[in-house]
């Protein structure tokens, strides 16, 4: 059977939208959560860099309503502590300050290229919302989105909003990428480490050509780390799942059934590796992996009102946008011994 594809009849002229200001309250929310997440990130830059053997205050546990708070209290006497070592060597404000400004460089870059394309084809969208996570929480982000709040017109303008974004940040990687390995450190006594991080295929490749060994024991750098979470936030995104910047290509690419029979086989792929993940590498990151795209599936994608053809062009683009994902994609992202 067909697959059934509403199309506008031809001669028919798209009536022009016009995109809302953003009104001073919307600069307030969007640059509240930015400046938050700015925070945020820099002291998780600052926690990655600071010496792991810090002494942190055990609270006191004489009596059973004294487990409530451990948690809590433990927070924040390691924070207290990272930052109190911190302002007595300035040298690591600064890798926070450097971490800080390279993941959100990444993060921003993605998210405009989505809005700025929104902009181009008259989509309603709203600024980038910068999610700030605590700062122990690894990247001290949960990353950033921008909201479309009106229909996506045509399949060109489709392909070109759900990949601008993702190519964007890789564009911006890049060069981050190359000056964390160019700069990673030596490998250091990690008997008492428990978490590897696995290096995408991007920076094997650099390694390789700079001539520097990437050993898993190397002393990591905020350009490195930054580059590292910003390639896995890429390739996570170019899932062809739902609607994930990789869904919409892929919908844009080969259409409405092939998009479901596509998300469908990636996702039981995703959920074959959480599991070899976690067997083959003590690590549960897939896991959640899982369930993000199990949730996307549950979305339906809308489809855009004219399916004209790509062209040449953006097929290329396609196939290039895969690479990146080839680039960015770590089936087992992190080790725990």
């Amino acid at each position: 059977m067909a697959e059934s594809i509403r199309t506008v009849p031809s001669g028919f002229d798209f009536v022009e939208q016009r995109t809302p200001k953003i009104s001073a309250r919307d600069w307030r929310i969007h640059g509240g959560l930015f400046i938050l997440t700015v925070i945020t990130t820099t002291l998780a830059g600052i926690i990655w860099g600071a010496p792991p053997d810090l002494p942190t205050p055990e609270p006191a546990l004489s009596t059973p309503l004294d487990y409530l708070p451990y948690l809590p209290l433990v927070y924040y006497h390691s924070l207290v502590e990272v930052l109190r070592y911190a302002f007595s060597h300035p040298w690591l404000l600064g890798e926070g300050v450097t971490f800080s400004a390279c993941l959100l460089a990444i993060l921003f870059s993605h998210e405009m290229g989505h809005y700025l394309a929104c902009r181009y084809y008259r989509v309603n969208a709203t600024l980038p919302f910068f999610i700030p996570a605590p700062p122990l929480f690894l990247a001290g982000t949960f990353g950033a989105f921008i909201k479309i709040k009106s229909a996506i017109p045509t399949r060109r303008s489709l392909f070109d909003i759900g990949l601008a974004g993702p190519i964007a940040g890789f564009i911006v990687a890049v060069p981050i990428a190359v000056i964390g390995v160019l700069t990673v450190g030596p490998p250091v006594d990690a008997s008492g480490n428990l978490m590897y991080f696995n290096d995408p295929l991007l920076l094997r490749l650099i390694g390789k050509l700079a001539g520097v060994s990437l050993d898993p024991n190397a002393t990591a750098n905020p350009y490195y780390l930054a580059a590292w979470i910003g390639l896995l936030v890429t390739s996570l995104n170019l899932m062809p799942v739902g609607q994930l910047d990789g869904g919409h290509g892929t919908f844009a690419v080969f259409g409405a059934r092939a998009h479901k029979v596509i998300g469908r086989v990636v996702f039981v792929s995703v959920a074959v590796l959480a599991v070899l993940g976690y067997w083959l590498h003590g690590s549960p990151s897939g896991f959640l992996y899982t369930v993000l795209l199990a949730v996307m599936m549950k979305v339906p994608h809308p489809q855009p009102s004219l399916m004209e053809p790509l062209g040449t062009k953006r097929i290329v683009i396609a196939i290039v946008t895969l690479i990146v994902f080839a680039l960015c994609f770590l089936p087992f992202p992190i080790t725990i011994s």
